[in-house]
């Protein structure tokens, strides 16, 4: 039921890995990847999102599907890229439908995660206006709701607290950590005001195989 990186080496050129011989179980609840920039950590999530294929060693899913096949990336988990990564001339309502339809998952199921996230993100005047309308801290609200859309066992965040303000974190913190106890949640981030919401740490300065 974890998700298991299992002797992973992997680097964009052969002769330089950004890991090697790299192994972890990230299990259920908040896992926080810290360091500074460029150590890896969103290259670490894309590999456990599956945008990435290994050079060596392999990734272990909950479920045993291949984590770069399409099941795994439609149905199993869920990555919020760095970059507002909202469809733009749509509103905020339809960019979430829109995620749902692409997972396949009935109107009876997204309906009601709909308006939960809706209203748990403090997104309710918002959902009819357009994502190109947003300012940025509600744009990352948005765009967390979106990732969140089907529910999925493994949900990857990279930076979702970046340029937010205290009451967007604490909003977002406060969603994390509901969800937590049933998911595994791994959070790229440099930001502190998330350190006390983790279950782990991992430290990309000191502790990561390169």
């Amino acid at each position: 039921m974890n998700l298991i990186c299992d002797h992973v080496t992997f680097g964009y050129s052969r002769k330089n890995p950004i890991f090697r011989d790299f192994c972890h179980e990230f299990r259920h609840g908040v896992t926080l990847l810290k360091g500074y920039s460029g150590s890896g950590k969103t290259t670490l999530l894309k590999i456990l999102a599956g945008y990435l294929k290994v050079q060596s060693g392999r990734i272990v899913t909950p479920s045993g599907v291949k984590v770069t096949s399409r099941l795994y990336k439609r149905r199993e988990a869920s990555y919020m890229f760095q970059g507002i990564n909202l469809l733009p001339l749509v509103t905020v309502e339809r960019n979430l439908r829109l995620c749902a339809e692409m997972a396949m998952l009935p109107s009876k199921e997204w309906k009601p995660r709909c308006e939960e996230l809706i209203h748990s993100l403090g997104l309710q005047e918002l959902r009819r206006r357009r994502a190109d309308q947003l300012s940025g801290g509600q744009a990352q609200r948005a765009a967390l709701a979106r990732t969140l859309m089907k529910n999925s066992a493994i949900v990857l965040l990279d930076e979702p607290t970046s340029g937010l303000d205290d009451r967007n974190t604490a909003i977002i913190k406060r969603l994390a950590l509901h969800d937590a106890g049933r998911k595994i949640c791994i959070i790229s981030t440099h930001d502190a005001r998330l350190f006390d919401i983790a279950d782990e740490i991992i430290d990309f300065d000191s502790s990561v195989s390169r």
